[in-house]
């Protein structure tokens, strides 16, 4: 009897434990799949806010070519200013980049042919003076018979000659600044900005050195020169439209249009040049600035096209999250025509009308792979 009992009481206990072990099991399956459950990705209010949304578009396909290039003066907007006597120059007070109003003195010239020009207007002067004289009192004494019609004329032509000497070398001095005091006064022939200063206090000025003393340029409107090689040639021409960036505003595009090609080769460098004038109102553009120019040429067909914003680069793919609501985005990959500027032309993967995230793409990507 104690037997049997012992022999239930063990059984019972393996009943129970079978049992916990069994009630266990089934709670930690409960959990896994509990764990197993992901809850889906939501953006945010705030972070949606502050997003922007491109739509799929079937687009002209553009082409494009990136030239290296560099900021000049607009030739046609520039003045060198050469001395045009000689001497030794003072006064000046002006350096390379300042701003300079149109007939402001830029220096001073003390010349003696400058002294000499004024001793000339001195001395015709003085001859129109005597010539006057000779000719009143010539006419006088023609009145009163003391002297002929022959004497008369004579006079006349010598007052008109004095005359006109007098007109000369007022002229000559007025083309050589129109002082009297032996100085050329230099003075800013346009307003704008000195782009070339080749002179100090100082200096000795020879008109045979062919230097020019300053440059002035406005700065208004300025000219990019761009290189292309020649297996480039084809794609560039005139009207052509251009985007120039700059390393000092990597964010600004300049758009433009090739107005002037080179139709020769540098012999040194084997490239054509071409231009491209920009306004330059801020004056943002500085000479010898280097620029990237992106040429762009329209071709006769079509592509899918989205903002470069949307693309996300990851494990030598390209990617778009492709929008539906706030809790339903799609990783989508995609294959690339070309990408110009603010613009990617896409071969596959989209859909036109397709609606894509088009900024905080990648934050958005990792968030959704996380």
């Amino acid at each position: 009897m104690n037997r049997n009992k012992k022999s239930k009481t063990i059984k019972l206990a393996g009943y129970a434990f079978v049992a916990g072990a069994i009630l266990l099991q089934s709670c930690g399956s409960a959990v896994e799949k509990k764990a197993d459950v992901k809850q889906g990705y939501t953006i945010s209010d705030s972070l949606f806010n502050t997003l922007k949304i491109d739509t799929v578009k079937n687009t002209q396909l553009v082409d494009a070519i990136t030239l290296t290039g560099q900021v000049d003066f607009n030739q046609d907007n520039v003045i060198k200013i050469y001395p045009l006597i000689s001497g030794n120059i003072d006064g000046i007070n002006v350096v390379l980049g300042d701003y300079v109003h149109q007939g402001q003195i830029l220096g001073v010239i003390k010349s003696a042919e400058m002294a000499g020009y004024s001793n000339d207007v001195t001395n015709a002067q003085t001859n129109l003076d005597l010539a006057e004289k000779n000719l009143a009192k010539t006419k006088d004494m023609y009145k009163s018979g003391l002297a002929s019609i022959t004497d008369s004329i004579g006079a006349e032509v010598s007052y008109q000659q004095a005359k006109a000497s007098l007109e000369r070398v007022n002229r000559v001095l007025k083309v050589n600044g129109g002082s009297n005091t032996g100085e050329f006064i230099v003075k800013a022939p346009i307003s704008g900005f000195v782009v070339e200063k080749n002179v100090n206090n100082g200096s000795n000025i020879r008109t045979d050195n062919g230097s020019d003393l300053f440059t002035i340029s406005d700065l208004k409107n300025v000219w990019v020169w761009a290189n292309v090689y020649e297996s480039n040639i084809s794609a560039v021409h005139i009207g052509s439209n251009v985007d120039v960036t700059t390393i000092s505003y990597p964010g600004k595009i300049f758009s433009g249009k090739i107005d002037k090609v080179m139709n020769v080769l540098d012999p040194t460098n084997k490239v054509m040049k071409v231009r491209v004038s920009l306004d330059n109102a801020d004056y943002a553009l500085k000479p010898q600035m280097f620029a990237s120019v992106t040429v762009t040429n329209t071709e006769d067909k079509k592509a899918l096209c989205i903002s470069s914003g949307a693309l996300v680069f990851d494990h030598s793919q390209y990617y778009v999250l492709v929008y539906n609501s706030k809790s339903d985005i799609k990783i989508k990959p995609i294959r690339i025509l070309s990408t110009i500027g603010d613009k990617t032309y896409i071969s596959s993967g989209l859909n036109e009308g397709d609606i894509v995230i088009a900024s905080q793409a990648l934050q958005i990507y990792d968030d959704l792979n996380n």
